[in-house]
C-alpha cells in the first residue's frame, strides 16, 4: 500500500489557476515601442504556418503535469510492505576471544589437519552466531588490552564478520582476562535486558590486565550478569624428532598455561559454568549445550518495510521538462532556417 507522509502538498494543486483566475490585471500604460519596417514584419508573420489550437495547448498541458508531479514528489509516498516478523529475544550476549599469541598454537585438528587454535574459535564462533537470531550480540577481542570489537547489535552478520576478520597480536601478545571481563561489564550493565550473558575463550591465564578476574567476576555477579568461560587447547601434542621423523619425537602438553581453576572460579561466581575445548568437536559441542543454557526465546517483533517512491514523479517532471527544452530548440531552429531574407532598400 502507498502512504503520503505530507498529503497536504496536494491541496495547492489548482493554486496555479487560482492565481490566474483571482490575481487582478497589471495596470500600467507603457509607452508603445515604434518598430520601423512593421508592414514587411507582418506579411512575413502572415507567410508562417499558423500553429494548431492543440499544438499551442500542449505546452499548457505540460506545466500543469510537471506541477503536478513536483506536487505528489513533494507528498513524500511511500510504498509500506506487508508486515516481516523478527525473532526477539531481548538477550544481551557478549563474546570475549582471546587473541593473545598463544593462540597461533597449532593444536586443533580440524578436517584432518592441525590449525591454529583462533581459527578453530573462528570456525565453530561463526556458526554459533549465526544461529543466534534474536540476541542482542557483540564481540570484545582481548590479549594485552581488551578493545570492542563490536558493541551489542542485532546485526549478527557484522559480529561474525569481525570475528572471522580477528588477527593474532591485534590487541598484544600478553593475556589480560580480567579487562575483559571489566569492559563486557561495563557494556552489558547499561542494556536493561534481564538476561545478560558473557561467553569468554582463552587459552591461558591472566598476565597483563588492571583488575583482576575474580574482581570483575564479582561485579558481574552483582550485577546479574553470567559468565560461561571456555578454555581452549589441546592437553597432547607430539612434536617431531629429528629431521621431522618420528625418532626423538615427544608428547608436550601445550595447555599447561592455562588457568583452568581461575576459569572455573569466575563461571561458579556468576551463576554460569565452565566448558574444557581440547578440539574443535568439543567446542561445537560447548556452544550446543549454551543454547540449551540459554536458549533463544520465542517473542517476536514485526516491522513494515518502507520505500521512498518520491524520485518516480521526480524523474517524470524532468523528463517533461527536458521535451518542452528540446520542443522549444526545435521552434526557434526551424524559424531561423525557415524565414525568408527581404532586401530592405
Amino acid at each position: 500500500m502507498i502512504e503520503w507522509l505530507w498529503p497536504g502538498m496536494l491541496l495547492l494543486g489548482p493554486l496555479p489557476w487560482l492565481v490566474r483566475r483571482l490575481a487582478p490585471p497589471v495596470q500600467g500604460h507603457e509607452p508603445a515601442l515604434r518598430a520601423p519596417f512593421f508592414q514587411q514584419w507582418q506579411r512575413l508573420s502572415e507567410s508562417q504556418t499558423k500553429p494548431s489550437r492543440s499544438s499551442r495547448q500542449l505546452p499548457v498541458y505540460a506545466l500543469w503535469a510537471l506541477w503536478l508531479l513536483l506536487l505528489l514528489a513533494a507528498a513524500r509516498p511511500m510504498w509500506v510492505g506487508e508486515p516481516v516478523e523478527l525473532p526477539n529475544s531481548g538477550r544481551d550476549l557478549m563474546l570475549a576471544v582471546d587473541i593473545s599469541g598463544s593462540m597461533q598454537l597449532e593444536d586443533m585438528e580440524l578436517s584432518d589437519q592441525l590449525v591454529s587454535r583462533l581459527r578453530a574459535v573462528k570456525q565453530v564462533g561463526s556458526e554459533f552466531i549465526e544461529q543466534r537470531q534474536g540476541d542482542r550480540l557483540g564481540l570484545i577481542l582481548f590479549g594485552s588490552n581488551a578493545y570492542v570489537q563490536s558493541p551489542l547489535s542485532f546485526d549478527t552478520a557484522t559480529v561474525r564478520r569481525f570475528l572471522l576478520e580477528a588477527q593474532i597480536g591485534f590487541a598484544g601478545q600478553e593475556t589480560a582476562i580480567g579487562d575483559a571481563i571489566g569492559l563486557a561489564v561495563k557494556r552489558l550493565r547499561e542494556r536493561p535486558a534481564q538476561s545478560r550473558v558473557l561467553i569468554l575463550l582463552s587459552d591461558g591465564k591472566d598476565t597483563a590486565s588492571s583488575v583482576q578476574p575474580l574482581d570483575a567476576a564479582k561485579l558481574a555477579a552483582e550485577l546479574g550478569i553470567r559468565i560461561y568461560t571456555i578454555g581452549i587447547g589441546a592437553d597432547r601434542l607430539t612434536m617431531p624428532g629429528l629431521f621431522g621423523s618420528s625418532f626423538g619425537a615427544r608428547q608436550i602438553n601445550p595447555s599447561a598455561e592455562l588457568d583452568e581453576s581461575g576459569l572455573q572460579e569466575i563461571a561458579d561466581l556468576t551463576g554460569g559454568a565452565y566448558f574444557r575445548a581440547r578440539n574443535p568437536a568439543e567446542l561445537a559441542s560447548i556452544y550446543r549445550l549454551l543454547d540449551e543454557l540459554e536458549p533463544i526465546e520465542v517473542d517476536t517483533a514485526s516491522y513494515r518495510p518502507r520505500q521512498s517512491l518520491g524520485y518516480i514523479p521526480l524523474l517524470l517532471a524532468l523528463a517533461i521538462s527536458f521535451l518542452l527544452a528540446l520542443r522549444q530548440l526545435w521552434q526557434a531552429t526551424a524559424a531561423r532556417r525557415g524565414t525568408p531574407q527581404e532586401k530592405v532598400a
